[in-house]
């Protein structure tokens, strides 16, 4: 069987989608433009615990996860059960569910900043409307980033991606940099009590140095801006409480999403009671806002997270990849453009240029190889409850195999040969 056969299906669906679909996928990172064609699946059609299926029937152990959506695995029984049991009562309605006043008390319950709370759908509703509100709180424009926080204009503006954004928006949106202080420092300086917020990922590929966070929140509030923690990844993955609990810092407020309900749309903005208030004035309101099956799935997910050791088994599963593959990387002398970083709970693989090769190159030759030994990622180990040790081993062999190809074909300079497509391109990256 060629690598496009086994393709074939994915294949013929993509090129079906990008007749009605810009780029054929909803998500950037699920497009076309990270999965190298002729050696990669474009669709999915099933899921259950770690592992998916793709529309040829191709079997992964899933790493990717839903890009971090999925904590406990798909298709979870208890999840499915809670929403099945609402579905009966309905999805939404002309007045408030009860279960939102039974969500938003979980979260102020788990979350340490958590006051009061409001429902989004997406990621990029909650930052947008948590920096709505530090604007009013504080009555200033300008808004310092560290890491990812959406697609809105009031970000992605200040990203590569920011066509279609106004130059005035733009420039009120300052980045700074992860683990220097002095960077955020500049950027309070240079834009005099006109920073209403300072939002940040609280870790994404790299710890926290020399008191970071600390530093950042008190900083932040000696200039009277809003502090604000973007944990759509981190929440509900790294502590039940989410990043906050576990480095010790707690933000004005913050965002959740992803693993929030395991896969279903919502998203949440919370925090102090004061700066929340403000959601009774500024606009942040959404028809499917309240929608009940997504809060049914977050009620049992976050029910689950607190009867069971799901992030500690995830951290232990995710402490057994970083130790084997760091060793890997040493034993086949790769270290010196592959790495390791993150957290064992969303860790990455880290891949830089190897004369005469190009990262994207490398990346794809990856890919290729990894999809062909039944491992769905890009990257990333984003784990779930359900990659059990049979998983954990499964990935391990398969980077064995995959590591000794990538040494082979950058020592011996025949990537022509043992890549079957052509090469990513390189775009828009933020981490």
């Amino acid at each position: 069987m060629t690598l496009s056969s086994r393709y074939h299906i994915s294949e013929e669906m993509l090129a079906r989608a990008l007749e009605v679909i810009p780029l054929g996928s909803q998500t950037f990172s699920k497009s076309k433009t990270q999965f190298p064609f002729g050696v990669s699946p474009f669709f999915i059609t099933r899921g259950l615990g770690s592992h998916v299926w793709d529309a040829d029937g191709n079997k992964y152990i899933d790493f990717i996860n839903a890009n971090a959506s999925i904590t406990l695995g798909y298709n979870d029984p208890d999840v499915t059960a809670a929403v099945r049991a609402q579905l009966e009562e309905g999805t939404i309605f002309s007045l408030p569910h009860p279960i939102e006043i039974q969500v938003a008390e979980k979260i102020v319950e788990m979350v340490p900043c958590a006051e009061k709370v409001r429902f989004g759908k997406n990621g990029s509703d909650a930052t947008a409307g948590a920096i709505r509100i530090a604007r009013a709180y504080t009555q200033r424009d300008h808004v310092a980033v560290c890491g990812y926080h959406g697609w809105q204009d009031w970000y992605i503006g200040s990203t590569a991606r920011n066509k279609g954004v106004p130059k005035s928006t733009q420039e009120l949106t300052h980045t700074f940099i992860y683990n220097d202080i002095q960077s955020l420092q500049n950027i309070l300086k240079q834009w005099p009590n006109q920073v209403a917020a300072v939002i940040m990922e609280p870790m994404n590929t790299s710890e926290p140095e020399d008191a970071f966070l600390h530093k950042a929140a008190e900083l932040t509030r000696q200039n009277g801006a809003v502090f604000i923690f973007d944990e759509t990844i981190t929440g509900f993955r790294f502590a039940n409480g989410g990043a906050q609990e576990y480095f010790g810092v707690i933000p004005d407020l913050a965002t959740f999403g992803k693993g929030l309900s395991n896969g279903y749309p919502v998203s949440v903005v919370a925090g102090k009671a004061d700066i929340m208030k403000l959601m009774e004035d500024v606009f942040f309101s959404f028809t499917f806002g309240g929608e009940t099956l997504s809060l049914a799935a977050a009620l049992a997910t976050m029910t689950k997270l607190q009867k069971y050791p799901v992030i500690d088994t995830m951290k232990t599963q995710g402490e057994k990849i970083l130790a084997a593959l760091g060793g890997m990387l040493k034993k086949y002398g790769l270290s010196h453009y592959i790495s390791l970083s993150g957290h064992p709970n969303w860790s990455f693989l880290n891949i830089k240029d190897a004369s005469p090769y190009k990262l994207m190159e490398i990346k794809t030759l990856f890919l290729q190889e990894m999809f062909l030994s039944g491992m769905l990622t890009y990257g990333t180990h984003n784990l779930s409850y359900s990659h059990n040790d049979d998983d954990i081993t499964s990935l391990l062999d398969a980077y064995n195999h995959v590591l000794y190809i990538i040494k082979d074909a950058v020592e011996n300079k025949n990537m022509n040969i043992v890549l079957k497509c052509k090469p990513l391109e390189p775009l828009f990256k933020i981490r």
